[in-house]
């Protein structure tokens, strides 16, 4: 394209000089020029062609001179937009209020039109890196607004509402929470009821963050949430989900899980643990142990590997607490990370809590510890508490 050049002047006979000089760059479709010969008409011209590159202004023009000009061209805010001014040579108190007010640079008269082309390159330089800065400001802008949207989605694939059917809500109350370290993160929690007095539930975290750790999630949720609802012993759940990641996995990604079949009726739990931090059991009476679970491999890394179940009781008042390591790996501005024993002392605090009150005091907690120092992991928990 063309670089659009506006000469400002009101000696006529530069705008033959101009055209002379520069003919065969005009003729190439290198430079378009435009005249005007005061700073009211050079406006006029800016009003019609609004993407011009470079101004060329004389400072002692009738009307509006070429100081009043460039004021009026800052106010416009267009950084790509570069003013070359022209005065005498003399005339050095104005040339320097014109370069501390916004002047790309200046020419003397009589002008050197040598000069002037490089002065020229230079400022078609210029804008060319501007306009470069500002594309990719924009698609920066773009990017982001796409990662909000992916945020909403994300966060409404995930349960979030806790409130059950009267009859289950009398046995069991939950809650979770995720609090993302980048615009979409790559844990996450689910239940959903498999019959009339079993629920299923999960707690995962995908390897990596951001965009492709988020993908990997909504996948690897979708997968164990429809085949957790064919009611199968969560083992049987797991291999089948497996093998399905191994097939669909790119960048050797994976996810840990520990996936549960909680029994409304009896507070049973049938529950697979693939990799995953091991979740804590909250007592009634207030004291926390962390559940000792069986090694299983990570989703999504061998396929045809098999999976072992286990099971436990959750009695009246009891709580199963699952977390992602985004909460035990928390780290302060000292690089100290909060800890399984941290989370064990507030865990002892919360005696006769529910599955909300929980939730949230971890998530002060770890706010806390942390202070200033950025969030670098998925913060996610669920909580399970069984009221009778």
């Amino acid at each position: 394209m063309a670089v659009k050049i506006l000469s400002v002047d009101d000696e006529t006979d530069l705008e033959l000089l101009l055209t002379q000089y520069f003919r065969r760059k005009i003729r190439k479709g290198e430079y378009e020029f435009f005249f005007a010969h005061n700073g009211l008409e050079a406006l006029q011209v800016l009003l019609k062609h609004p993407d011009i590159d470079i101004i060329l202004s004389d400072i002692n023009m009738p009307e509006m001179d070429g100081l009043t000009l460039l004021t009026k061209i800052n106010e416009m805010r267009n950084p790509s937009l570069k003013c070359i001014m022209v005065s005498a040579y003399g005339d050095m108190d104005n040339i320097r209020h014109a370069m501390n007010n916004g002047a790309f640079d200046f020419a003397t008269k009589p002008i050197d039109l040598d000069d002037l082309q490089l002065t020229i390159d230079k400022a078609v330089e210029q804008i060319a890196f501007i306009r470069s800065a500002q594309k990719e400001h924009a698609e920066l802008v773009d990017i982001q607004g796409d990662l909000n949207v992916a945020r909403e989605i994300q966060h409404a694939i995930l349960p979030r509402s806790f409130k059950l059917k009267q009859e289950d809500a009398d046995k069991v109350d939950i809650f979770a929470s995720m609090v993302a370290a980048k615009d979409v993160g790559g844990d996450f929690y689910d239940f959903f009821p498999i019959d009339d007095h079993r629920i299923g539930f999960t707690m995962a975290d995908v390897s990596g963050k951001g965009v492709p750790a988020a993908i990997f999630m909504a996948v690897s949720r979708t997968l164990v949430k429809a085949t957790g609802l064919r009611g199968l012993p969560s083992n049987e759940c797991m291999t089948i989900v497996n093998d399905m990641l191994c097939g669909e996995s790119v960048d050797s990604m994976f996810v840990t899980v520990f996936y549960g079949i909680y029994d409304l009726s009896t507070g049973m739990i049938d529950f697979t643990n693939a990799g995953h931090n091991p979740p804590y059991i909250l007592h009634a009476d207030g004291t926390a142990e962390m559940l000792a679970t069986k090694p299983n491999l990570v989703l999504g890394a061998v396929e045809g590997m098999p999976f072992t179940n286990e099971s436990m009781q959750l009695n009246p008042g009891d709580a199963i607490v699952m977390y992602t390591d985004g909460v035990t790996e928390a780290e302060n501005i000292d690089h100290d990370q909060f800890g399984e024993s941290r989370l064990e002392a507030v865990l002892a605090t919360l005696k006769g809590a529910g599955s909300e009150q929980i939730v949230e005091t971890i998530n002060a907690e770890v706010k806390k510890f942390a202070g200033d120092a950025p969030q670098s992991d998925d913060i996610t928990q669920l909580v399970i508490l069984r009221k009778q």
